[in-house]
């Protein structure tokens, strides 16, 4: 399973900006557990059927990851 980690840029109350480390996607959101969401998403519309064999994680700074994978409620046939 690939890894795609989300670093996080920018974050003040009600925003959270962050970036792929190894590929061409950015996103915002207000809160760190829409920011997950927002992160397959991107990565759904980037890879396609593809995302489901990469697992998400968010970082702040050069701490551990703060997120793993999460289900955005697609049907699993999309991930056959």
């Amino acid at each position: 399973m690939r890894e795609v980690v989300f670093r996080v840029l920018a974050e003040r109350p009600g925003h959270l900006e962050a970036q792929a480390e190894t590929l061409p996607i950015r996103i915002t959101a207000p809160t760190l557990e829409e920011l997950q969401h927002e992160a397959r998403e991107a990565l759904i519309e980037h890879l396609g059927p593809a995302h489901c064999t990469v697992r998400v994680r968010v970082r702040r700074g050069s701490s551990a990851a703060v997120s793993s994978i999460r289900s955005v409620g697609r049907p699993a046939a999309l991930c056959r």
